[in-house]
């Protein structure tokens, strides 16, 4: 049981600074910023739970029914994150590639206390066991500073995969296209630095100032952090209504307003970016028609161009409804891992990519989000994002883009490096 009470919050940009400042004394703490990003289906501006009173934390090995199992028993708010390698619990697959991150595959928690805001409204819910200290701790955020002290030493970033070696591989994907082996592959490649001692709060403002994404997410597990400025919602049920919303075509954005422009609209009518979207966009509606009620799955917006602060992306959004002989879960399991980081066929992808790339994901094009108590839940794509082990110093972040058969290999690698820009950026 949680008590719930309701404040009026004047400068909501401010408070949300406060918040994140005040949430770095908990072992476990999460923070979610939609940086007033306008969108359709947003439920909250900013979301921040701290305070584990019951954890799931696993590897892949039967995580999703210890997931379900977990959700329907506490059945309250639970926030957390589903790394990409999941997919070994539903196919038969592996991941033996470098990780020099070692998080664990899955971790969720059930926190004492939740602050949602939306516009200048603030609820607070705490757990019946720590009630009492709701105004003391509010006292407290609202006395808090937001500025951070700068990380001076230097971080030297290296790249997993030399230009040479992507471009090798890439000719690969394209020889597995031309097989028939599959349509689409996202295929990534990792930047790293090692000994890095680093303040994440201050990493994660500059990202987040830098990005100002719909989806960004602080992330704290004791020593382990993810630091995100997503643009991309995974998935999100609200009711029986199911919303996936796949990201695929990227183009860059300009200082001047007509270059800008045009690099939106030769975005729009890319005929390689377009048929990208699509493919992802059927592969989706066909994940999802696997929990969904009969004749209930939409495409509502295909194709759609949306302006970030570092580039356009193309989006398109996908419905349906839930059948309801099926959990919130199910709907996780059977569209897991999203198709915008796959590839079609999603199986045959994955097994390709694991042999090229030469380094296990991870978090990286994993999920982070939450589920409500009544079963709702919405969560995000982890791409743009730095990830962190405060423990063994090493700091990480990868980029991808989409293989087709008419991708340049050498204009893929340039993607690449548009999409690292802002990492590299809050890391140097």
């Amino acid at each position: 049981m949680r008590v719930s009470i309701h404040k009026h919050i004047s400068n909501p940009e401010q408070f949300k600074q406060q918040l994140l400042m005040w949430s770095q004394q908990f072992r476990e703490a999460i923070f979610l910023d939609s940086n007033s990003y306008p969108q359709e289906y947003s439920s909250f501006d900013c979301i921040l739970a701290v305070d584990a009173f019951t954890a799931l934390k696993t590897d892949f090995y039967n995580a999703f029914e210890d997931l379900k199992q977990y959700q329907q028993t506490t059945k309250d708010w639970l926030f957390g994150y589903l790394s990409y390698d999941l997919k070994n619990d539903l196919e038969r697959l592996t991941s033996s590639n470098y990780d020099g991150l070692h998080f664990a595959d899955l971790f969720f928690f059930q926190p004492k206390k939740i602050f949602l805001l939306k516009e200048n409204h603030l609820e607070i819910q705490y757990l019946l066991l720590c009630d009492d200290e709701i105004e003391d701790d509010f006292e407290e955020i609202m006395q808090y500073h937001s500025d951070v002290f700068e990380t001076v030493n230097p971080i030297i970033v290296q790249q997993r995969i030399s230009k040479a070696s992507y471009v090798e591989k890439v000719s690969k994907m394209l020889n597995h296209i031309h097989a028939g082996d599959m349509y689409e592959a996202n295929f990534c490649m990792e930047f790293f630095a090692e000994n890095v001692i680093l303040n994440p709060v201050e990493k994660f403002q500059k990202l987040n100032a830098i990005s100002q994404a719909p989806f960004s997410v602080f992330f704290k597990n004791n020593k382990q952090f993810l630091l995100s400025a997503s643009p991309e919602r995974y998935i999100k049920k609200r009711d029986e209504n199911i919303i996936s919303q796949p990201i695929k075509g990227t183009s860059k954005r300009f200082f001047n307003a007509v270059e800008d422009e045009q690099s939106k609209k030769f975005l729009e009518t890319d005929a390689k970016e377009r048929a990208e979207n699509i493919m992802i966009t059927d592969l989706v509606r066909n994940d999802l028609s696997r929990t969904a009620q009969k004749g209930s799955v939409k495409v509502t917006e295909l194709c759609k161009i949306y302006s970030f602060l570092q580039v356009h992306q193309m989006i398109s959004t996908v419905t349906s409804k839930l059948d309801p002989q099926y959990s919130a879960v199910d709907v996780l399991r059977t569209t897991f891992p999203m198709g915008s980081m796959t590839g079609a066929p999603k199986i045959s992808v994955m097994k390709i990519i694991e042999n090229l790339e030469e380094t296990k994901r991870g978090l990286y094009s994993g999920s982070v989000g939450y589920f409500t108590p009544d079963g709702d839940f919405d969560f995000n794509v982890v791409i743009r994002s730095i990830l962190y082990n405060q423990e063994n110093k090493y700091v990480s972040f990868s980029v991808g883009s989409a293989i087709t058969s008419q991708s340049i290999p050498e204009k893929e690698y340039e993607e690449c490096l548009l999409k690292a820009k802002a990492m590299h950026e809050v890391l140097r």
